[in-house]
């Protein structure tokens, strides 16, 4: 019986021994499984870069020197010498060198910012939609001037971002109305002006009258020119815009009263101030606000009123320039 007891102890033992063993084997693997659980994973795909992130690199062109172009809308030969102070003016608030050209014609700016040639144009508005759609330019700003006051020609004292086209005839001539311009001489600008053809040619359009066929056209260069060229007898009306008498009247006073619109067009936006369609965003604001300054500095704002009757800027966008886009459709 002793003997019985003895053995049943010894199994009794037995098991208390396995029963610890395979107690310490199951914490060894929940101790391995719960600090394999807290660390990270080491896999190649997942390793965090210990390289720094490159700087990023400002996008698009940005100017060491910078060329601007614009189209006189009077006097060629005069006006590049008064264009020279905006170059100062312009290198001054921009730390480059700036250099100002006039260009014979429109197409010639929209053939040089497309080539990259010229880094600023001043476009009036029908130019700028081509240059657009040509991928050449984008608008940056637009140009303000004072309104104008139909009945003497005289300004407000109103800013605004917009102007009209005026026909003009001889005070004297009979001519009153759209239709009694069909078989007359006209005088245009070019045929990518607003004031000098887009909006008064549409208009003709409108009123029944073919600007191909029912007129005989002439092409001058110079607003100033169109009104000299009705004053001198050469041609029966001009396409100018509101109020180019201003041009002229210092050589001839009597200017307001010999020469009176006989047609106002619809407002059109104003002149644009157009960067070459890669310019660096950061230099497109750098240009802003260097014409914008121009405009707060009455020594400078006497300089761009000498040169295109500008009294300052406004920032500007593309949809603004959605009615001129209709115009130009009009006239195919």
């Amino acid at each position: 019986m002793l003997r019985y007891f003895s053995k049943l102890r010894s199994m009794f033992m037995l098991s208390i021994i396995v029963l610890v063993i395979a107690g310490c084997g199951s914490n060894a693997n929940s101790t391995e499984v719960s600090l394999s659980s807290q660390m990270p994973s080491q896999s190649p795909e997942s390793s965090p870069s210990t390289e720094p992130s490159p700087s990023e690199e400002p996008q698009g062109y940005s100017p060491t020197e910078l060329t601007v172009q614009f189209v006189p809308s009077q006097n060629a030969e005069t006006l590049e010498a008064k264009a020279k102070p905006l170059e100062n003016l312009l290198s001054e608030a921009l730390g480059i060198p700036v250099k100002v050209s006039v260009s014979t014609d429109y197409n010639t700016i929209i053939e040089a910012m497309q080539s990259k040639k010229v880094d600023v144009g001043i476009l009036p508005p029908n130019t700028y939609v081509q240059a657009k759609e040509m991928g050449a330019a984008e608008v940056i700003l637009q140009a303000q001037r004072f309104g104008v006051n139909k009945e003497d020609g005289t300004p407000t004292t109103e800013l605004v971002d917009f102007y009209q086209a005026m026909l003009v005839v001889k005070a004297d001539s009979g001519i009153k109305a759209l239709e009694d311009l069909k078989g007359k001489r006209i005088a245009w600008q070019s045929v990518t002006s607003s004031a000098g053809y887009v909006y008064p040619a549409v208009e003709l359009k409108q009123a029944g009258i073919d600007p191909n066929t029912d007129i005989e056209s002439i092409e001058l260069k110079g607003h100033d020119k169109g009104i000299l060229a009705v004053l001198n007898g050469d041609v029966d009306a001009a396409a100018v815009f509101q109020d180019a008498r201003n041009i002229v009247k210092n050589d001839f006073p009597d200017v307001f009263k010999e020469i009176v619109p006989m047609h106002f067009t619809i407002p059109i936006p104003n002149d644009t101030i157009s960067v070459r369609s890669d310019m660096n965003k950061e230099w497109m604001t750098k240009i802003q606000d260097a014409f914008i300054g121009l405009g707060n500095n009455p020594d400078s704002r006497k300089i761009i009123f000498e040169i295109y009757s500008h009294e300052g800027y406004a920032k500007s966008d593309d949809s603004k320039f959605d009615s001129v886009r209709e115009y130009a459709k009009a006239l195919q």
